[in-house]
């Protein structure tokens, strides 16, 4: 897919978020921003509509991607723009699937999610486990497999946000059935 004037792209992560992008055709004229920041509160990377836009019809909303500038493996930081190549378009896929879920929500809708995700886990459960389901459905599963053994399975990440990840995303078995669901309904 070729880089939409819709996307804002930091040169630094460029090649991976076009990667990324190219699995979401459907977002080539959707606007969004893929935003450093300096510290995100329990994540890596945080997709959301902007507020500016909150109030426009579904498909003329815009979005922003955070992206924390650093994250802490074992209490030693590390720059997120260092992270191997096929983790960060993961996690970008991820976020894109959130953002194909959003474009699915009604306004009203969208912010009862948001109060939701905020004040209640089975939310969040809810939430990372549907944006991983999209990134699947787009192909993305090499990637998503790839990011999640690289933390489950990375040494010098806590026990703590193992866990976490545990709990609140698709396990790797659970995407391998999706992808062969998804396999078997496009040979039928």
């Amino acid at each position: 897919m070729p880089l939409s004037s819709q996307h804002k792209i930091p040169k630094s992560i460029k090649e991976n978020v076009e990667t990324a992008l190219s699995f979401y055709p459907q977002l080539e004229h959707t606007a969004i921003e893929f935003k450093f920041k300096k510290n995100i509160k329990k994540s890596t990377m945080q997709a959301q509509p902007k507020f500016a836009s909150f109030f426009r019809s579904r498909k003329n909303r815009s979005y922003v991607i955070l992206i924390s500038e650093t994250f802490k493996i074992a209490n030693k930081e590390f720059s997120t723009r260092d992270i191997p190549d096929d983790i960060f378009i993961g996690w970008i896929g991820h976020e894109l699937g959130h953002i194909t879920d959003y474009q699915t929500r009604s306004n009203l809708n969208l912010m009862k999610f948001g109060f939701n995700y905020i004040f209640s886990e089975t939310s969040i459960v809810e939430a990372e486990r549907t944006a991983d389901s999209f990134a699947v459905a787009h192909g993305m599963e090499s990637y998503i497999l790839k990011t999640k053994n690289f933390i489950l399975n990375h040494a010098d990440i806590t026990q703590s946000y193992k866990d976490r990840i545990k709990r609140y995303y698709l396990s790797p078995e659970e995407i391998m059935e999706l992808v062969e669901k998804r396999n078997k309904n496009s040979s039928d």
